[in-house]
């Protein structure tokens, strides 16, 4: 996979790689031939969606996931195809957690480009209750990419123990991160994964 090019999209000049690229070398590199790649509706309604998808090896085992969510209301093409894109999006997160053309980012171009559309639709919307006390500020949920750029920078520049990097491991773990994505963090980060994977199993 390190030789290969993923075609990408410039999008507010940073490149991301489309979603039909990941799909396309899942489906033809050797390495996942007999793997499958599903999708499960957790909601639906008729105006939003929320899809999971699952990467399966050749022995049926899920080795990584990824969920999407999309509304109708959110952008043209929703309007007829909201499941459609919900499930596509799916599929690029699923396989992205798989380590499949994640070199500039997590996100995909065609999820990156929905949330844009759908931050244009909020601006877009009349401003309603302004006189209403204002809500509680949301709590921030940090992104693949930001826990990523933490994780491997905080390994890199602390030189933490074997002890700390598995409780580190663990709290990412904890937060939904699959284990061969954070596998790829600590080989990006210069690990040794020998005396790492001792850690790990003992306790």
């Amino acid at each position: 996979m390190a030789n290969h090019k993923f075609k990408t999209t410039n999008i507010k000049g940073k490149e991301y790689v489309e979603v039909n690229e990941r799909i396309k070398f899942f489906r033809t590199d050797s390495a996942y031939k007999g793997w499958a790649l599903t999708t499960e509706i957790h909601d639906l309604s008729k105006d939003s969606c929320v899809i999971k998808a699952s990467v399966l090896n050749e022995k049926g085992v899920v080795v990584a996931t990824g969920y999407a969510q999309e509304d109708k209301a959110s952008s043209f093409i929703n309007k007829t195809s909201f499941v459609e894109n919900c499930e596509t999006s799916a599929w690029g997160r699923a396989l992205a957690n798989l380590g499949i053309g994640i070199d500039t980012s997590i996100a995909s171009s065609d999820e990156v480009d929905m949330a844009i559309k759908k931050q244009e639709l909020q601006k877009s919307l009349p401003q309603q209750g302004r006189e209403s006390k204002p809500t509680p500020p949301k709590e921030k949920f940090e992104t693949i990419d930001e826990l990523k750029e933490k994780f491997v920078g905080y390994i890199k520049t602390e030189k933490p123990t074997n002890g700390t990097i598995k409780k580190l491991v663990q709290n990412t773990y904890n937060k939904g991160i699959e284990p061969l994505m954070v596998t790829s963090w600590l080989k990006e980060a210069g690990c040794d994964m020998v005396k790492v994977k001792e850690v790990m199993s003992n306790g």
